[in-house]
């Protein structure tokens, strides 16, 4: 038999991604002892330090590697809904009972340990969703299984939201590539992007305009779907010049514009009456897809005001409008992103060098071992740092990508892909706010950041899929 000279707990698995991994925590560990060591601060090996607390959760996550591993994977098979039942419940106890942490009730201390329910409870639901998915009378275009799939993402996102860590919940989004993976009609994916997009862009411009652009889009996407873009072309020109028509009136006739939005929707309903008669008879189904859309999207933009003053919280809000750059808070809202951007920016080409980063040295960079660890690793490894940390992440992941593919069951498939789509989340989103591409949502970068619960979390995350993967691939050997 192939492989027999191998000990049991390495037999058909991938020794690329565990190397990956191996590396990818060492270097988590050089970059935090440099976001927090201290010349004089006491015993080099002491505890008190965030490097040598780092350095103990290392030995756990290893142990729990090892323990995750050595069980069979139809385990992880059987226990995908006690386990989500069992994150729901920590979710809900953190929020009754737990600890607020910058602004976030969902935090469980326990002396001088710290641990947060949400990142065990994205295992549970990839966990879930993988089971859920790879049911034998499972069809992604039968509603019934659809809403059961949204259920399973929504509930544990809902209770994250109350918890006010927005940042976490949103990760849960990273889904929806594994839905589009797994058969998910692309038009489907419509509504959620724009309601993304609304919401951001309400922000900027005005009622009008946005009333435009809906029509824009939904009449082109609604024309490359049928084909049919004369007609639609000179449709959406009418339904345009009519609403400016409208706008100017609304404008001589209300003082102030009072009521002009909900002016403009009316008559735009109106006129897509035309077309919705159109598309019944012509048995359009594609057409009545993008008037419900752009309906909805006009039902939604009114709630962003509701959504933006009432249920995010102040620094929330700050974050969002210093991002689209409507304020400028130089000394507050602004100034992570700012001092992260000065740290990265001076590292060069080569960096500085170990231990030798000024700003993250004398404390400039806020949460610098943290969520803001890459500004430790852009100042004092520079370009190349960078550069190799990010393709060491993207091998890991694209690795996980490829373990998903050679899967002979659909359970171990979408799993590996929603470790994937989490990993990829998390660094697009950490990388991205510490250079200023990116809102700060306050979401650790895999594998990197300092904390206990994330590196332990994140180590059964990609351990589960190895595992899965090397039952595969014992299959595939013993055959």
């Amino acid at each position: 038999m192939t492989g027999s000279r191998t000990s049991p707990i390495f037999y058909g698995v991938d020794r690329i991604a565990v190397l990956l991994y191996a590396a990818i925590v060492a270097a988590g560990f050089l970059f935090i002892t440099a976001a927090s060591y201290e010349e004089g601060g006491g015993e080099l090996f002491s505890l008190s330090h965030f490097y040598m607390k780092q350095a103990v959760w290392i030995g756990i996550a290893g142990v729990v590697a090892t323990v995750v591993l050595l069980l069979d994977d139809r385990y992880y098979h059987m226990l995908a809904y006690p386990a989500y039942i069992g994150g729901l419940l920590l979710l809900v106890a953190a929020l009754l009972f737990g600890r607020e942490v910058n602004g976030a009730k969902a935090w469980f201390e326990f002396g001088s340990i710290r641990m947060q329910p949400v990142e065990f409870a994205k295992i549970a639901t990839a966990l879930a969703l993988a089971r859920v998915m790879s049911e034998y009378s499972f069809s992604i275009d039968r509603p019934a299984d659809l809403f059961r799939v949204g259920a399973v993402i929504c509930l544990p996102l809902a209770i994250i939201v109350l918890q006010n860590d927005t940042g976490s919940g949103i990760v849960l989004g990273s889904f929806l590539f594994v839905l589009y993976r797994e058969g998910l009609n692309k038009w489907l994916c419509i509504p959620v992007l724009l309601i993304a997009t609304l919401f951001i862009v309400s922000f900027l411009l005005s009622p009008l305009t946005l009333l435009i652009l809906s029509i824009v889009a939904c009449t082109l996407s609604e024309a490359m779907m049928n084909g049919r873009w004369r007609s639609r072309i000179v449709y959406l020109a009418v339904v345009a010049l009519s609403s400016i028509c409208l706008e100017a009136l609304t404008a001589l006739f209300t003082p102030g514009g009072i009521g002009l939005y909900n002016s403009l929707l009316a008559v735009t309903l109106l006129s897509l009456v035309a077309v919705v008669v159109h598309a019944v008879r012509a048995q359009l189904g594609n057409t009545l897809l993008m008037v419900a859309l752009f309906i909805g999207s006009m039902i939604f933009l009114p709630t962003t005001d509701y959504i933006f003053n009432s249920i995010l919280k102040q620094h929330q809000r700050d974050r969002i409008l210093s991002f689209l750059g409507i304020i400028s808070d130089p000394l507050g809202s602004d100034y992570n992103v700012n001092q992260s951007k000065i740290a990265i920016g001076s590292g060069g080409f080569w960096g500085k060098g170990f231990l030798e980063g000024t700003q993250i040295k004398y404390g400039f960079v806020p949460e610098r071992h943290t969520d803001f660890i890459f500004c430790t690793v852009g100042e004092e490894w520079g370009f190349v740092g960078v550069a190799t940390i990010l393709a060491l992440l993207c091998m890991l992941i694209l690795r996980l990508m490829r373990m998903g593919e050679r899967q002979q069951e659909p359970f171990g498939r979408i799993y590996c892909y929603c470790v994937a789509a989490i990993l990829l989340f998390h660094v697009l989103v950490n990388v991205g706010m510490t250079v200023g591409l990116m809102p700060v949502m306050g979401i650790p970068l895999p594998f990197l950041s300092y904390g206990g619960s994330s590196l332990v979390a994140f180590t059964i995350l990609l351990f589960i899929a190895v595992r899965l993967d090397a039952s595969t691939r014992q299959f595939s050997l013993n055959v």
